[in-house]
């Protein structure tokens, strides 16, 4: 089974190669099954897999599959070849089995939309550029997954391109991201520097005997990393693409939110984890990074009243939490929450799309209300996914995902009393803006008029998702599973198990139970405010600082506003005074010459043979001069 491996990348490039092509020409009903079918092969494909990789893991418990060789220079070789261990499952598993529902989700959808198959064929396109970047045994073939990723999140973002709102939010996307793609390819160079080799499993296995602990080329290399994965996993300071990426159509933003995209970040991180291991200043920065992130988004999605802005902060700030555990060394803690949020945001945003269609396309939450019980399905899929996303305790995946990040925040490795707290108030305040998201969408009175009843192909891949954002996290309770692997027993073969740090039980019970409480207390005051008595918001709001702070929220907390006076504002007059510099007139002054030859050779081109003769005679003896002088 492992020797089908290729296949499952191969299949949604074919499906885009396919649709590319004779898209217009099959109809949109080949093209849907074009489009769903490749990834379900992929999602097939990769459980066939995942289940031999349990029952009989490979020797070593990683498996490569080495294609061809792609370059090939004295030394150095680089392959087109993909790497299985449990890392690389998981991601592989997500992205092919998440994304399945998805393209399902989207045949009813996108059915009305006359660009139907060029949607699937990015849609593919980005599954394969995920897949060659989470599978790819060397840094070369992750990096051109990694620009893969960007290419299609431009193309998805800025798919309705006649509306220039769109095109701008796909371009700051696109230039955003490219700020620590730059970073993370100097990275590479000087890894490649350091080691004469991008092969991942090369340079984690030579890193120690190489480099020190706390090494200077270690830290600058790790630090590099992380400014491509902050660009593209939307973190400080970069996270300002993320919320505008919602111009795209919804299954864009689950795609991007759930299973590719966003998550490059923490798997680069993970993935080189033997090198940040060794980079303790680089592992105190992620941690840093996430922290500040979780919270920054989180106050940022309480203002928010564009569903969908808020389930993009929420991820920004989910994400977060993902790199604050990458940070203080839980490694698998945080894998195990990228899978969970996998689950539970691709729910979130479907359900969202769902609700959009059932009310005009109507995107603020405040316009709407009421729609528990004319959208049932969509009203207790969404419930889950939202207590999911609030750690609702006990009952949701969720809770246990990000329960362990926050004790790890505190008792992991580099964790501390303040990376906990930071994680602890994130926790609280997700449940705040989750839940008014859900009371305000869902109850009260009901303000618009249905304009469109999900069907089967909406309802099927809410449920299934449901089912794991409720049930998921219960594979990482001990003894649940009996003779199966556990979470964190899987993943140890791949990464570093947490080390070291506090251990008491008291306190890890503390930690879930003020957790808890807090999350709940959140929950009830986000029901009392918005559902029971929301003048007390309103007669806030109304007040000059309560307007303030509202729209200071409502902006990101004004990112935009700093990066528009600090960056973009002085580039645009730098480059309009800059206009006609000596540089333009160095290359405007070589096509002028190059005319004004054109112009004196031309009066040579008579048609006068007599002319052309007394020119050949003339210049040979110029030539015989020249040869008897020197």
């Amino acid at each position: 089974m492992y020797d089908l491996l290729w296949l499952v990348p191969t299949f949604p490039f074919l499906g885009f190669l396919i649709l590319a092509i004779f898209g217009k020409k099959i109809g949109k009903k080949l093209s849907a099954v074009v489009g769903v079918g490749s990834i379900g092969l992929s999602a097939l494909i990769t459980i066939l897999i995942g289940i031999q990789f349990l029952t009989n893991p490979p020797e070593g418990h990683a498996f490569v599959q080495t294609l061809w060789t792609w370059i090939a220079a004295d030394d150095f070789k680089v392959n087109i070849a993909f790497h299985l261990d449990a890392l690389s499952m998981v991601f592989a598993f997500v992205v092919t089995f998440v994304g399945f529902w998805i393209h399902l989700y989207s045949t009813e959808y996108m059915a009305d939309d006359e660009g139907f198959s060029r949607f699937f064929a990015y849609m593919n396109l980005f599954v394969g550029a995920m897949l060659m970047l989470v599978m790819g045994d060397n840094l070369l073939l992750l990096y051109l997954g990694w620009e893969g990723v960007g290419l299609c999140s431009y193309l998805l973002i800025g798919f309705w391109y006649r509306d220039p709102a769109n095109g701008y939010a796909a371009r700051k996307a696109f230039i955003v991201t490219r700020v620590g793609d730059a970073a993370m390819a100097v990275g590479l160079f000087m890894l490649f520097y350091s080691f004469k080799s991008l092969n991942i499993q090369e340079i984690l296995s030579v890193a120690p005997h190489v480099w020190s602990p706390g090494n200077k080329l270690a830290v600058a290399s790790t630090l590099l990393l992380l400014g491509g994965a902050v660009g593209k996993s939307a973190q400080l300071p970069l996270q300002v693409w993320l919320p505008d990426a919602m111009a795209g159509p919804t299954p864009t933003s689950a795609l991007i939110h759930a299973a590719t995209m966003v998550t490059a970040g923490v798997y680069l991180i993970a993935r080189m984890n033997g090198i940040y291991l060794l980079a303790p200043l680089s592992m105190t920065a992620v941690a840093i990074v996430g922290a500040a992130t979780l919270l920054v988004a989180g106050f940022a999605g309480m203002a928010q009243t564009d569903i969908k802005r808020v389930l993009a902060y929420s991820t920004v700030s989910q994400i977060g939490y993902m790199f604050l555990a990458l940070g203080v060394g839980a490694w698998s803690a945080g894998v195990f929450h990228f899978m969970i949020h996998a689950f539970f945001k691709a729910l979130l945003f479907l359900a969202a799309g769902a609700i959009i269609l059932a009310q005009h396309h109507e995107q603020n939450m405040f316009k709407m209300g009421g729609l528990a019980k004319a959208l049932p399905v969509t009203f207790w899929t969404f419930l889950i996914g939202s207590a999911s996303l609030a750690a609702l305790p006990l009952i949701t995946a969720g809770f246990y995902s990000k329960d362990a990040i926050i004790w790890y925040a505190w008792s992991g490795p580099n964790g501390s009393i303040y990376l906990w707290m930071a994680a602890v108030f994130g926790a609280m305040v997700t449940a705040f803006y989750t839940f008014r998201m859900v009371f305000v969408t869902f109850f009260g009175e009901q303000k618009m008029e249905i304009s469109h009843y999900p069907t089967w192909r909406v309802h099927i891949p809410l449920i299934a998702l449901a089912f794991f954002a409720l049930f998921g996290g219960f594979i990482e309770l001990p003894g649940t599973l009996g003779h199966l692997t556990l979470f964190s027993d899987f993943m140890k073969s791949a990464l570093p198990v947490v080390e070291g740090g506090h251990h008491e039980v008291s306190l890890e019970i503390f930690s879930q139970v003020l957790t808890a409480v807090l999350a709940l207390v959140s929950i009830f005051v986000a029901y009392y405010l918005y559902l029971k008595n929301m003048q007390i918001v309103t007669n806030f709001t109304s007040t000059k600082f309560g307007h303030g702070l509202q729209q200071f929220l409502l902006s990101g907390l004004g990112f935009d506003w700093l990066y528009e006076r600090l960056f973009i504002r002085p580039y645009v007059w730098l480059s309009r005074t800059n206009k006609r510099d000596f540089i333009d007139f160095f290359y405007v002054f070589l096509p002028w010459l190059a005319r004004q030859f054109h112009y004196l050779f031309k009066y040579t081109q008579t048609g006068k043979v007599r002319r052309y003769v007394v020119g050949i005679v003339f210049g040979v003896l110029v030539s015989i001069t020249i040869v008897v002088i020197l």
